[in-house]
């Protein structure tokens, strides 16, 4: 051990008596009675004889098939995953990288204790950074006889101020973190994308806004979702909730209760209105029309010993990610369409995509500017790629700051009506045929570091969808070239006849320029 981490491992112990501490793994011995509530036998059902999966009955009698419709904004995202709460009759998974204490928060995991009143079983797997709170709602639910809440990959100490201190004993397993998004009803539907579960993922009315895609996924692709979900379900680094001394509080789950209580009858045109749209959100599902396309796909995620890994094995890792991404590439003819929240290809990754560049495949690339990224270290890194990309022939957009920006309604996608949206979509088309879509980032930390979980759908008519969404985009985007050796932004403002240009990042201050050149001074492997 070296001498610095004996020195932090001496400072950070010292105040570690008395305050709580709960496993890392399940191997600890405070684990050993433990028994889950919801196991095996709770799955021994037919997904396809389910409500859910009896609407569209004839169409996914054919084996294989999938459909796919598009959620693009965040309303329908969350109304969706209401509505298909209140359909369940057997499951409901739901996994999670940030889960946020907030309104919408709330009003979900209403919807799952509402479930699991009826007897649906809920299984929520929560990564411990992205939580940061042992008494956050959700944690609580775990008391309910049908739900069963985990905590993945630990922190040890619960003492806020020796929190993030603790990353010095243990910086590999704990700067890695479980990144993967689903949402998993009746083993028969799931939505997966890049929104985690709070406000700012699905109210446009918080002052930031991520703007983000999810898709429904309906059908064979499914099982393969909830495969993934088990396995690390079941792994060591999953902490039941039970041994969180705050999420065992009876007072807490108490005050809980006569929250959704208060909510129901203290809010009733409010909860009126909220009931209908669900009401009517099931309708339209149950009358088929939900745009599904029909196709064929695959589901992929990094297992949860990735987490574990040493750095020298993280930085040589090709899981099946990686590997799918590399051979949709390689059968790539004609044209790439990306959407990407955070975009720093690596050099093996540029030099690839100069070569399809300049070997006919074109690529149209969407990614945050400086004044909308809430990562100006990823921008960093990503300006150091975009002016050879762009010299090579690519497209390249960056994100608008705000909705404030669009040009008159050309713009189709309900985008956020907040003062700060950020771009958060991880999607791509390729040869408008096969669209990739979850929760990886085109970066060294969803290709090394964190955990992450993509959905591959084969269909030109599902492609086509989404290709145009992410056109679309290109309109609220600052158009990036170059005119010699400078970079030009150009787009609209609303408001004016023409478009503007700029020679410097625009809507931002010379403090953000300068943070940015800053942030770039750290090790790309670390973004």
């Amino acid at each position: 051990m070296s001498w610095f981490k004996k020195v932090s491992m001496f400072v950070l112990t010292l105040p570690l008596l008395g305050c709580t501490t709960v496993p890392t793994t399940t191997h600890d011995s405070r684990l050993a009675e433990y028994t889950s509530k919801i196991t095996a036998s709770d799955f021994e059902y037919d997904p396809m004889q389910t409500p859910i999966a009896q609407c569209y009955a004839s169409e996914l009698a054919t084996p294989g098939i999938s459909g796919a419709t598009l959620i693009d904004d965040g309303l329908s995202a969350f109304i969706i995953r209401a509505a298909f709460a209140r359909m369940a009759t057997k499951t409901i998974d739901l996994q999670t990288y940030i889960y946020s204490n907030d309104f919408s928060s709330k009003v979900l995991v209403g919807e799952l204790k509402k479930a699991a009143d009826r007897g649906v079983k809920v299984r929520i797997l929560l990564d411990d950074y992205g939580t940061k709170s042992d008494i956050v709602d959700v944690m609580l639910l775990n008391q309910h006889p049908n739900i069963e809440v985990k905590v993945f990959n630990t922190v040890a100490n619960r003492s806020r101020l020796l929190y993030y201190p603790q990353f010095l004993l243990d910086f590999n397993r704990l700067n890695s973190r479980m990144h993967n998004k689903l949402f998993i009803v009746d083993n028969v539907a799931y939505i997966t994308g890049g929104r985690n579960v709070g406000s700012n993922y699905f109210y446009p009315e918080t002052a930031s806004n991520f703007s983000d895609t999810d898709v429904l996924f309906l059908g064979d692709m499914t099982k393969y979702a909830t495969a993934s979900f088990n396995e690390y379900w079941v792994h060591h680094l999953s902490i039941p909730a039970d041994v969180f001394p705050k999420a065992k509080s009876s007072r807490a789950m108490k005050r809980l209760e006569q929250h959704f209580a208060k909510f129901e009858h203290t809010s009733n045109d409010s909860v009126n209105r909220y009931n209908k749209i669900i009401t009517m959100a099931q309708r339209e599902f149950k009358n088929k029309n939900f745009d599904f396309s029909w196709g064929h796909g695959k589901f992929l995620a990094d297992p949860p010993e990735k987490v574990e890994m040493t750095m020298q094995e993280k930085e040589k890792y090709q899981g099946d990610i990686i590997k799918e991404l590399q051979q949709l590439w390689r059968r790539t003819e004609h044209n790439v369409y990306m959407s990407a929240a955070y975009f720093v290809p690596g050099n093996g990754g540029l030099a690839h995509m100069m070569h399809e560049e300049n070997s006919g495949v074109h690529m149209t690339i969407v990614t945050n500017s400086l004044s909308s990224t809430n990562a100006p270290t990823v921008y960093a890194k990503w300006e150091q790629y975009r002016k050879k990309l762009i010299k090579s022939g690519a497209d390249v957009y960056e994100f608008m700051l705000s909705a404030e920006n669009l040009r008159g309604k050309e713009h189709d996608r309900e985008r956020k009506q907040s003062s700060f949206s950020v771009l958060h979509s991880k999607t791509i088309v390729f040869d408008d045929n096969i669209s990739w879509i979850g929760s990886f980032n085109l970066d060294p930390r969803s290709a090394y570091f964190n955990t992450e979980n993509v959905a591959v759908f084969e269909s030109r008519e599902f492609a086509k969808k989404l290709r145009d969404m992410i056109i679309s985009d290109t309109i609220t985007s600052w158009h990036v070239t170059m005119d010699g050796n400078t970079t030009k932004w150009t787009g609209w403002r609303t408001g004016d006849a023409a478009p503007k240009t700029y020679r410097r990042s625009p809507d931002t201050t010379i403090f953000r320029r300068a943070w940015k050149s800053i942030c770039g001074l750290v090790p790309e492997k670390f973004v």
